[in-house]
């Protein structure tokens, strides 16, 4: 955070394909390369994707014995990802990274975490929202099976006041949601931090390819405008052993602008100097919730999952 200023260095780290055959040792040096690339343009935070740590495995059928030991990680850090917390204390940067977590009871999560600048984990978020199913479904070209091998977050969506701002989590699909984002900004979110694997085809409709990236736009740039926050967004993307993701990594303003966007399905960093005081302008000035909310009529979002009978009148 610049002295005196209301204003972040803000780093998205997008990461090309990461294989079947890639070795933790060496995905985490590519970790470790854009961190110190991120710094050297001023970054005080990384955002790293979603499971960065490995391939998206939810896309192969297999046992969850097997999963939780080729893909899971058993503790935060471990030995070969431990390089990655000691360059960000030497370099004094924070980051937020998402991996596979096995907890101690043997509960496997979709986790995110939120590490400081002196390399302290400050935050841990698992995802609320997971897509795709849990049965084989052998026909389809890939398989989706984050309900298979992850368990739904046990906690709510959560804010941290660290490193001179408000930060919220969420994962991928969560993003999608419009709850996600209300419920961080209601808890004075000035930054929400992402990251995504999200596959070009979708398997259980023939959706076209173009509108995955456009859907992944107008999501984060409404929902920035809309709950007066910066949203960056890290994706993992390229063709994973020939199974292809989108890319898209990008930083979107309050104004619901994109601010910086990678060009590329490679590792690549994307920077932004936020500044802070424009989320609390649009808060302030154009959504100020106190004043103008109506929650009473908004009941049907928690009393109801989907559509069904109207309510009784009061």
């Amino acid at each position: 955070m610049t002295k005196g200023q209301r204003k972040i260095g803000l780093a998205v780290a997008q990461m090309g394909p990461v294989h079947l055959a890639d070795t933790r040792r060496a995905v985490v040096a590519r970790l470790v390369e854009m961190l110190r690339e991120a710094h050297a343009r001023g970054a005080d935070l990384v955002v790293f994707p979603e499971l960065a740590l490995t391939t998206f495995f939810p896309r192969y059928w297999m046992s969850d014995e097997e999963a939780q030991a080729r893909f899971f990680e058993a503790q935060m850090p471990n030995a070969e990802v431990q390089p990655l917390f000691d360059e960000a204390r030497r370099l004094g940067v924070g980051f937020y990274l998402g991996y596979a977590e096995l907890t101690p009871e043997g509960v496997p999560y979709n986790t995110a975490i939120l590490v400081d600048r002196g390399a302290r984990i400050v935050g841990k978020y698992r995802k609320v929202h997971l897509p795709g199913h849990d049965d084989h479904k052998p026909q389809a070209p890939f398989q989706h099976l984050e309900k298979k091998f992850f368990q739904v977050g046990d906690q709510p969506f959560g804010v941290w006041d660290t490193m001179g701002t408000k930060i919220g989590m969420c994962l991928c699909n969560d993003r999608r949601w419009p709850e996600t984002w209300r419920v961080m900004s209601l808890q004075s979110a000035e930054l929400v931090v992402l990251g995504y694997n999200t596959p070009s085809v979708n398997i259980h409709w023939p959706e076209p390819v173009h509108l995955r990236m456009h859907h992944h736009l107008i999501t984060l740039q409404a929902s920035a405008y809309q709950n007066c926050v910066w949203a960056a967004a890290a994706a993992k993307c390229g063709a994973e052993d020939g199974h292809h993701m989108i890319g898209g990594s990008v930083i979107v303003a309050p104004t619901g602008e994109i601010a910086a966007q990678a060009s590329t399905e490679d590792d690549e960093v994307i920077t932004v100097s936020a500044d802070l005081g424009l989320a609390e302008t649009f808060r302030r000035h154009v959504f100020d919730f106190a004043r103008h909310r109506r929650p009473e009529h908004y009941r049907l979002i928690v009393e109801r999952t989907g559509p069904g009978e109207p309510l009784p009148r009061d």
